[in-house]
């Protein structure tokens, strides 16, 4: 796609966030609510099948597009950004790469059209960054499976209407002993759990998904039986850019915000942008953002080129996310006191950045995997 077309999509997305989103931010954040119509009116932008070819009715573009709209919308709600990466790379994607035909056509033009919401489930209450030993099973019955176990931190776990999920069916630490489904809202047996009361990212939901002798057709399993941690970890790699491109938009977002007030703010007769110790920490927030950026377009170039992205997605997603952390903080420093009161920008990207350290592996995890290929 030409620069030019990838500006256009920057300013529909960008538009988009300051006509739909900026007027609602704090009440959205301040009652945790999770603003489901929004979702439906980003689908109908494009926005909710960024990377589904047209075929299946989503927008047939690639990752650059997809960063991009991530980073704008993020700059105005990070809690926004991150459930639209969260349905897009997750389920959506999940779906996208190792769904059949039949699979295809029946699940992704609702996602991508954002008529449905979608979540993804890994993570359970005792495996966090070990999600390999989850114990979320499927036994099958026929041509059927029995699905039994609880997903934690999930977004979307609520309203969330097709959900991927992965369970164990084969011995647990064995080796290919997992499998994904795709489950629907209103199946007996599947509910959701209690919303999680969070620092940050408010607007966007997160509960658990409850399994009670779920029965699920075979028809509903992705991909081969066993695949499913290795189908799961290819999924990251593309949402850890997800991630990195959320924490562009909050650094972003906070620098921006933080360069204005330090303008604006006068003491001592001068603009406190003036004075070299405000200025130098403008100059580092800079600095950091353009190199997030840098890493985060060689993953999404690796991604649209289909070259293996694991170790330029983990780069991605470890600087990108533990800059914006140190961004937003310093963003807070400069706003003063008024950084520190929800009248202000600042203290909410602030609350909001450190999911980005956490999410979709922690910056440990990151570093882990970055490590075992540099010494391979």
């Amino acid at each position: 796609m030409s620069d030019q077309n990838l500006v256009m999509i920057s300013q529909t997305a960008k538009d988009f966030a300051e006509k739909k989103i900026r007027p609602y931010i704090m009440e959205w954040d301040e009652a945790q609510t999770f603003p489901v119509e929004l979702f439906h009116e980003l689908g109908e932008m494009g926005f909710m099948g960024i990377l589904v070819p047209e075929e299946y009715g989503g927008s047939g573009l690639g990752y650059q597009e997809y960063v991009s709209v991530l980073d704008e919308i993020s700059q105005v709600d990070p809690s926004i950004g991150l459930s639209l990466a969260a349905h897009n790379s997750l389920c959506t994607n999940h779906i996208l790469e190792f769904g059949n035909e039949e699979q295809k056509r029946k699940y992704l033009p609702n996602l991508a059209s954002g008529k449905v919401i979608g979540a993804w489930g890994l993570t359970e209450h005792n495996t966090g960054s070990d999600s390999g030993g989850m114990s979320t099973t499927a036994v099958r019955e026929g041509n059927d499976w029995i699905i039994n176990g609880a997903k934690n931190f999930i977004t979307h776990a609520i309203s969330g209407d097709y959900a991927v999920v992965m369970t164990r069916t084969g011995e647990k630490g064995a080796k290919n002993n997992s499998t994904a489904f795709v489950l629907e809202k209103g199946m007996a047996g599947f509910s959701s759990g209690k919303k999680e009361n969070k620092l940050g990212m408010r607007a966007s939901e997160t509960a658990e998904l409850i399994f009670d002798n779920v029965r699920v057709s075979d028809a509903q399993r992705l991909g081969e039986v066993g695949e499913g941690f290795k189908q799961a970890m290819k999924i990251l790699d593309g949402g850890r850019i997800s991630i990195a491109a959320l924490s562009l938009g909050i650094a972003r977002g906070a620098y921006l915000a933080a360069k204005k007030y330090a303008k604006e703010r006068y003491q001592f007769g001068q603009a406190i942008a003036q004075f070299q110790a405000v200025n130098f920490m403008l100059a580092d927030m800079a600095v950091e953002i353009e190199a997030s950026d840098l890493l985060i377009r060689k993953a999404a170039d690796l991604k649209n080129n289909k070259e293996k992205v694991t170790v330029a997605g983990a780069m991605a997603k470890l600087f990108a996310s533990e800059a914006c952390v140190r961004i937003a903080n310093n963003a807070v420093q400069i706003f003063g006191g008024y950084g520190y009161t929800k009248d202000f920008p600042a203290e909410k990207f602030y609350r909001d950045s450190k999911l980005c350290t956490i999410g979709e592996g922690t910056s440990e995890i990151q570093k882990l995997v970055i490590g075992r290929d540099i010494i391979k």
